[in-house]
C-alpha cells in the first residue's frame, strides 16, 4: 500500500460577492479533486487546535500526525532543521523575513511581507551582508528560500512576543515596536538592519527595475527544538516530503521523512509542479511508503488578496499536481490519498484563519460514487468533523 498526502496550502476561503457568494474552491475548475471527493470520504478536520494561532507550522504538524498542543515549540526551529542548523540548548531560532516597510506620516506600514517575493539568489546576498554586519553577540543569519530566512540568537528569548508579518499587510507596524519592553533588543536589531539593507546593490537594482526593495528584517516564530518521535517509530513508515518551503521540510525531517529538493520549486505560482509530481512518484517506486507533497501557491495568493491569482493557484494544483499524480499512482498498485488544505487563507482577511478545513480521503480499492464536490460547503454537509487534525494520518493508514 502506498500513501500520499497532498496539501494545497490555504486553499479554503469564504464566500465572495464577486463569485456570486461562492468560495474560490467552489468557483475554480477542479475536476480531479471533485472526482476524488465523489469517490472518497469527504469531511472537515480541525487542523488548528482551539486557542492556538492558525499558522502553517501548527496545521502541518497536525496533518503529519502530531498534536500541536504537545509537540509545537515554535516555527523557526522547524525551519532550522530544514537548513541543517543544529541548535544548542541556549540558542533560540527566529524566522527572519525580508520585508518592505514604508514610512508615512501616519506611521510605519508593512507594504509587503515578502519584499516583492524576492528571489532566493538576491536574498542570499542580503542575508550575507546582514551576517557580516550584525552576525555577532551570539547571532547567526542563515539564507533560506525567497523571503524566508533564519536567525539563531543565544540572547534571544522564546517567550518574546512577536508577530507574523503577513498578519499585518498594509497596516501600521510601528505601533507593535515596544522599545521599553522585554522585546526591545529584537526591535533594535530589526532597526539596525534598515541602514544595512538600504545600501545594498541588490535593492538598488530592484528599485531600478520597479520591484519592491527589502528594507528590513522581520523576526518572529521563535522557539527551541521540539522532541518528536519519527513516523518510523510510531507507524513503521518511511517516506519523503516535497515542498519549496523550509518549514514543511523541517517538519518532515523531525518526522523522519526524506526532504526532496525539486529544481524550480519556488513556493509561488511559477513553481515546478511537474517536478514535484515526478519526484513523488519516483520516491514511491523506489520504496517510500508515504509521500507528503506541499504546494504553497494558494496561500501566497490569499495573502496577496488577489482573487484571480487564488483561482489560478487552486486550478494549477488540481490540474498539475492532483491529476498527474493520480494517473501515475495507477501504475503503483493499491494506494490511499489524503487531499486537503492546511488552513483557510481568506482573501478578505489576507491571513490565516482557524476554521476546520475540507479534506478528501480516497482509497483505490474501494471507490465510491457520491454526489459531492471538494468544497467547504459539501464537506460541511457530510456531517463528518475530526476535532483533532492529528487524527487524519491514523485515519489514512487504517485501510
Amino acid at each position: 500500500m502506498k500513501y500520499v498526502i497532498l496539501v494545497g496550502d490555504g486553499m479554503g476561503d469564504y464566500p465572495i460577492a464577486e463569485l456570486a457568494l461562492r468560495t474560490p474552491l467552489e468557483a475554480a475548475k477542479t475536476p480531479n479533486m471533485d472526482l476524488l471527493a465523489r469517490r472518497g470520504e469527504l469531511g472537515l478536520a480541525r487542523t488548528i487546535p482551539k486557542g492556538m494561532d492558525p499558522g502553517s507550522d501548527i496545521a502541518n504538524l497536525a496533518i503529519m500526525g502530531y498534536d500541536p498542543a504537545r509537540y509545537h515549540t515554535g516555527r523557526a526551529p522547524l525551519e532550522a532543521a530544514a537548513l541543517g542548523v543544529t541548535l544548542k540548548p541556549e540558542e533560540v531560532a527566529f524566522r527572519c523575513n525580508l520585508v518592505t516597510l514604508r514610512q508615512q506620516e501616519q506611521g510605519l506600514f508593512m507594504e509587503d511581507y515578502s519584499a516583492g517575493h524576492i528571489s532566493s539568489e538576491e536574498a542570499k546576498e542580503l542575508i550575507q551582508a546582514l551576517q557580516a554586519a550584525l552576525g555577532r553577540d551570539g547571532r547567526r543569519f542563515y539564507p533560506g528560500v525567497s523571503y524566508r530566512h533564519l536567525l539563531v540568537w543565544n540572547q534571544g528569548q522564546a517567550d518574546w512576543r512577536t508577530y507574523p508579518p503577513h498578519d499585518h499587510s498594509g497596516h501600521d507596524v510601528g505601533r507593535l515596536m515596544e522599545w521599553d519592553g522585554p522585546e526591545a533588543p529584537l526591535w533594535e536589531l530589526m532597526r539596525e538592519s534598515w541602514a544595512i539593507l538600504k545600501d545594498q546593490e541588490v535593492n538598488r537594482r530592484r528599485v531600478a527595475a520597479g520591484k519592491k526593495p527589502a528594507t528590513s528584517i522581520w523576526l518572529w516564530g521563535q522557539g527551541k527544538p521540539p522532541q518528536v518521535p519519527t513516523l518510523k517509530e510510531r507507524f513503521g513508515l518511511s517516506g519523503a516530503v516535497i515542498s519549496a518551503v523550509d518549514l514543511i521540510r523541517g517538519i518532515g525531517l523531525y518526522a523522519g521523512l526524506k526532504p526532496i529538493l525539486v529544481p524550480g520549486a519556488t513556493g509561488f505560482l511559477d513553481t515546478n509542479y511537474a517536478g514535484k509530481v515526478e519526484a513523488a512518484l519516483k520516491a514511491l517506486k523506489e520504496g517510500a511508503d508515504l509521500v507528503f507533497i506541499h504546494v504553497e501557491a494558494p496561500d501566497e495568493a490569499g495573502h496577496s488578496g488577489e482573487l484571480q491569482l487564488k483561482l489560478q493557484a487552486i486550478e494549477d494544483f488540481d490540474a498539475q499536481v492532483v491529476g498527474p499524480l493520480m494517473q501515475g499512482l495507477k501504475e503503483l498498485g493499491d494506494h490511499r490519498v489524503l487531499v486537503l488544505c492546511d488552513h483557510l487563507t481568506p482573501l478578505a482577511k489576507r491571513t490565516h484563519t482557524p476554521e476546520p478545513v475540507p479534506f478528501i480521503l480516497y482509497d483505490s480499492r474501494r471507490p465510491g460514487d457520491k454526489m459531492q464536490f471538494y468544497t467547504e460547503a459539501d464537506a460541511r454537509e457530510t456531517g463528518l468533523l475530526l476535532e483533532q487534525g492529528a487524527d487524519l494520518l491514523p485515519r489514512l493508514l487504517e485501510g
